[in-house]
């Protein structure tokens, strides 16, 4: 394996100025490997050296009897990545109070009036210091410069003093792209530095970084109809989770828009269905990204879901909104190479298109509505990333797109995703006048290709179901279909034993 080339003066002179700069320069005749700003990156795997002489992180395993203690520590602190215990991480999914008490046991001064991003840097630094290592990780957000910073999501992604510097070589020794889950062996900033920086790469979403050389791309994986099903219904109460089972199903890589006028009960809909999933098909990753949301719409649903949620609220700038959507879904975008099945529950995408209007560079083509004619083009790429993978894998997205809202952009935007999705789910005000829940107009919804995702006999009774709803006005299709559905206890007794006439 060919060590990477160093032309400080070249690089210096393409990029600027690095944001953590060291100063130590490579040591002949040695395993390790220098970055162009001074980060050790991973040893070559062909001939591993020991690591360096440190105090094991908590709950690693100690090295067996007649083992090499330098491999045997390697592997444990790999295996302690993988199960996801990582210091820094901890830290930042603590609350304020205790970190203020962590503060005072590890002999802080000064520390009441820090941000909570200020103190856990401070933290972190004493822990080093005094112990001589650390882990941490993050999601990788690749800046222009070719440099990268581990970002965390307990904090949206916004950056921070905490976040992990990594290095142009690391990234091109492992192939990086942003939304890579990176973790490992982090050091402290040195005297011109401001950032923590990664010394060795340990995994790479959770496992060995190796492997991501043989991941496909996600553009050149192969897109097929959802073919296995998602069951929302848990139990007897739960009727609007049973009723879009039976309007609407959902598949692994279903694209879906719900389309849904002012309160109408759509963010509420969002959260069961998030834990419906969860509870169904916990082998899926679900993301609720909440964009130009109200802070205390994301509180409540950091609470009553399981789901990882991500949000940037009403009073942040557009780019906000831009750059947290462009996170999650390069995340997303990551795991689904990995064969992993993924969720996103996206409220609204309305909102996000309005956010790529106002940083999209203006072309002098303005739509009706004021949109220009090319702020649509990134909102379009994230919803249609929503694909079942034939090699393993989907990414699914559930968006809500916002209507009789009184604006003609927003409008404009909901034509223009009318028909770019494949299952959608319309709610009405006329049920929400009448207080009847939930509120979907079922012959406006449906699912294209069911077929797929139903079988047979199902498919059969929910045409003959369909048929039935479609004479009657919305209000009283739901209050009959409720109505029945509270008296039998699942799904499918109630298509076994119905009888609507």
């Amino acid at each position: 394996m060919a060590k990477a080339g160093t032309d400080r003066g070249r690089n210096n002179a393409r990029r600027g100025p690095s944001p953590n700069r060291g100063g130590h320069r490579p040591r002949p005749k040695t395993l390790a490997r220098h970055d162009d700003d001074g980060v050790h990156t991973m040893q070559d795997i062909d001939e591993p050296a020991p690591p360096p002489s440190v105090s094991a992180p908590e709950g690693a395993a100690p090295p067996a009897e007649g083992g090499t203690p330098g491999v045997d520590e390697t592997h444990a602190k790999y295996e302690e990545v993988k199960r996801g215990n990582i210091h820094i991480t901890q830290l930042q999914q603590m609350p304020v109070n205790d970190l203020h008490e962590l503060a005072r046991q590890e002999g802080l001064e000064d520390y009441t009036g820090l941000k909570k991003q200020d103190l856990i840097f401070r933290i972190i630094q004493t822990r080093v210091n005094r112990n001589g290592m650390m882990y941490g990780e993050g999601v990788l957000e690749i800046l222009q410069d070719g440099f990268g910073f581990l970002r965390s999501p307990e904090y949206n992604y916004l950056p921070g003093p905490d976040d992990i510097y990594i290095s142009p070589s690391q990234i091109r020794r492992f192939g990086l792209k942003t939304g890579h889950i990176v973790s490992g062996q982090i050091r402290p900033p040195k005297e011109s530095e401001r950032y923590f920086a990664l010394l060795r790469v340990e995994a790479i979403n959770y496992a060995d970084p190796e492997l991501v050389m043989e991941k496909t791309n996600f553009e050149d994986l192969t897109p097929l109809h959802p073919e296995e099903r998602i069951i929302l219904e848990t139990t007897t109460q739960e009727l609007n989770m049973r009723v879009v089972d039976l309007v609407t199903p959902i598949g692994k890589g279903q694209r879906m828009l719900i389309v849904a006028p002012p309160r109408t009960g759509k963010t509420v809909l969002l959260q069961k269905i998030a834990n419906a999933i969860s509870h169904n098909h916990p082998e899926c990753h679900v993301i609720i990204l909440l964009i130009d949301e109200r802070p205390e719409e994301v509180t409540e649903m950091k609470r009553h879901t399981q789901a990882q949620v991500i949000s940037s609220t009403f009073d942040e700038p557009a780019s906000r909104h831009v750059q947290v959507a462009e996170m999650v879904i390069e995340n997303a975008r990551r795991l689904v190479e990995w064969g992993k099945d993924v969720v996103i529950l996206l409220d609204s995408i309305t909102r996000l298109a309005r956010a790529h209007n106002t940083e999209m560079p203006h072309s002098g083509k303005i739509l009706s509505g004021g949109i220009d004619a090319n702020a649509l083009q990134k909102p379009k790429r994230f919803f249609g990333a929503a694909r079942n993978i034939e090699e393993g894998g989907s990414l699914t997205i559930i968006g809500t797109a916002l209507v009789d809202t009184g604006s003609k952009m927003d409008e404009v935007i909901f034509e223009e995703f009318k028909g770019t999705g494949n299952s959608e789910l319309h709610l009405d005000r006329r049920l929400v006048d009448k207080r009847v829940w939930p509120a979907i107009d079922i012959p406006a919804s449906g699912t294209r290709k069911e077929e797929l995702l139903l079988d047979p006999k199902e498919l059969e009774l929910v045409f003959r179901l369909r048929r039935v709803t479609s004479d009657m006005n919305p209000v009283e299709a739901m209050e009959l279909l409720t109505a029945r559905l509270s008296k039998v206890r699942t799904n499918r007794e109630f298509l076994m034993t119905m009888n609507l006439a």
